[in-house]
């Protein structure tokens, strides 16, 4: 008798990849999720006080959201972590543009493209630590080397306390920050303009485009995605900006560079330790940058493809209802 050929059995390889995702998900659980539950659960709640464990939900759930709102300094945060964070990404994306522009044009082919990525990053593997008493010492009051090349070149009479000055202390903190972003920002971006397909370059080049209209009308409008990634990421890192202002001026002068990070921290770990008002400072935190990347997503969306679905689901809806209307 005849045997027909076996069958070969198929084999899965999707419960592998569950398998291997359940480290992530574990210390996702573990070290997110349930911290911002936990922070949530704190801010209802009359938790202060060093060391102290236990706390009851308050009558009021929403009695530390308002005190906090409400508060002058938490106000004042706000507005300083607008204002730096506003002042020193303007600047970093419009450099880092032009960087992008410079090392991918191929009409230039730069040399030592390598090294000047390297220095340009460099900044950024700085510890914020080193980079707070660097920039301390460069402002230092009576005698640093700012003050001394002012007097050097005469633009001032005698030694000026820099960090004293309100203006100039969010000034001195939004360059380190665009110092120490703006490489990290232009990697990114070179990495989207090498995923760029390069037969819209070749095409543009024959056509005789110029660098300024290939990268006008081809590299722009091709980094859609990777510039909104850029821009939701520095938003969500800007409104959690702590090291800097903490290390470099622990918020003053006169809470000029107190920022919404080292606001909840103060409440947390200083005074009368508010780890309830500290908690739900967090959340309004947490609600803020969630808004603002969803208004940020909606704004810089692709406004064709939106269509497009929009015209299939019409198209969908419509076949539908004919194939009713047939039964």
């Amino acid at each position: 008798m005849l045997m027909g050929p076996k069958k070969l059995k198929s084999v899965s390889y999707a419960k592998y990849g569950y398998i291997f995702s359940i480290p992530f998900v574990l210390a996702f659980l573990i070290f997110t999720a349930y911290p911002i539950f936990y922070t949530a659960v704190i801010g209802f709640t009359d938790l202060k006080g060093l060391g102290k464990t236990d706390f009851k939900f308050l009558e009021n759930p929403l009695q530390n959201f308002e005190a906090v709102w409400k508060n002058p300094s938490f106000q004042k945060s706000l507005e300083n972590t607008a204002i730096i964070w506003i002042c020193n990404f303007i600047p970093q994306i419009l450099l880092a543009l032009l960087l992008t522009a410079w090392f991918t044009n191929q009409r230039q082919k730069l040399k030592g493209q390598g090294a000047f990525k390297v220095l340009f990053y460099m900044p950024n593997i700085i510890t914020a630590a080193t980079v707070a008493i660097l920039f301390n010492t460069l402002f230092a009051y009576p005698t640093g080397p700012v003050n001394d090349l002012f007097r050097l070149l005469g633009l001032s009479d005698g030694p000026v306390e820099f960090l004293r000055d309100k203006w100039t202390a969010k000034g001195i903190i939004s360059f380190i920050q665009f110092w120490m972003w703006y490489g990290q920002t232009m990697i990114v971006l070179i990495a989207g303009v090498l995923g760029i397909n390069p037969a819209l370059f070749e095409a543009a080049e024959i056509d005789g485009a110029t660098s300024r209209q290939v990268f006008f009308h081809i590299t722009l409008p091709s980094l859609r995605t990777i510039m909104l990634f850029t821009l939701v990421t520095s938003l969500i890192g800007g409104m959690q900006m702590f090291d800097i202002p903490k290390l470099f001026l622990n918020g003053g002068p006169d809470s000029a560079t107190l920022t919404v990070s080292v606001f909840i921290y103060n409440q947390a770990f200083s005074g009368s330790y508010l780890y309830n008002r500290a908690a739900a400072a967090s959340m309004i935190l947490f609600v803020i940058i969630a808004i603002l990347s969803g208004i940020l997503f909606y704004l810089l969306r692709d406004k064709d493809a939106s269509k497009l679905r929009k015209e299939m689901r019409q198209l969908r809806k419509a076949q539908k209802a004919a194939r009713r209307a047939e039964a």
